[in-house]
């Protein structure tokens, strides 16, 4: 935290202090100086992989449990985010699932990738012929508890395998329609590739065991120059 929101949270705390004096209690300005001072705002974070963006939520816990905004269309707008998503998706996958690798050219499709329920192991491959990190992946667990958000932009390829004895439900918000047409894949236990997955023998669907290997995909790659427009 800046020493300038420091300073300013401490104003309003001696603000705050007068009012109570008086009788007067400002209960909405009271969290607002607590999250400040807490570090309690929302976070993001560019990631070595260029248009990638980590988000960690404000997590507000009690002994009820926890609340968190999942969107916010001014702190996304001002962290650099989208907010014209325009399809929201909704799955559940048992324990050992493993899904992917997928992404869709066209439309070109980004994705904001949470986790409402349970934990997954989240990777994400750079699609883009003229990135400098072509075929370099990138990956980290979701979950319900850690209030982390994924921004994965068009020019990656995306998949996820559940971790733990409970069932995953994974959310995730779309900037594109769904076309099946324009969906494309990458077969998860790529040689090239080598991903790391944190599960043994996962239940994978046909569909996703017959995707094509990277190798194919470097013989005749999307052109994604114009598409993807790299956050910050």
């Amino acid at each position: 935290m800046t020493l300038e929101l420091e300073d300013f949270a401490r104003f309003l705390q001696k603000k705050i202090a007068v009012c109570d004096s008086m009788g007067i209690i400002i209960e909405n300005c009271r969290f607002a100086t607590s999250a400040v001072l807490e570090g309690r705002v929302m976070n993001a974070i560019p990631l070595n992989l260029k248009g990638l963006m980590l988000i960690d939520l404000d997590i507000r816990r009690d002994a009820r449990g926890y609340f968190m905004e999942r969107f916010h269309t001014a702190k996304f707008e001002e962290i650099g985010l989208p907010t014209n998503f325009v399809q929201e998706n909704h799955s559940r996958s048992l324990p050992g699932v493993l899904r992917g690798l997928h992404y869709q050219h066209t439309p070109a499709q980004g994705k904001l990738v949470g986790v409402t329920h349970g934990r997954i192991w989240d990777v994400t491959v750079d699609l883009r012929v003229d990135s400098p990190t072509f075929g370099m992946q990138w990956s980290i667990e979701l979950s319900d508890a850690n209030g982390r958000l994924l921004w994965v932009p068009a020019g990656f390829a995306h998949g996820f395998c559940v971790v733990g004895d409970e069932p995953a439900d994974v959310v995730y918000s779309v900037d594109a329609y769904y076309n099946v047409e324009g969906e494309g894949g990458i077969y998860w236990d790529d040689p090239d590739l080598r991903i790391e997955w944190p599960v043994k023998d996962p239940i994978v669907s046909q569909k996703d065991q017959w995707l094509p290997r990277f190798a194919h995909y470097k013989a005749a790659p999307v052109d994604w120059e114009g598409v993807t427009l790299p956050l910050r």
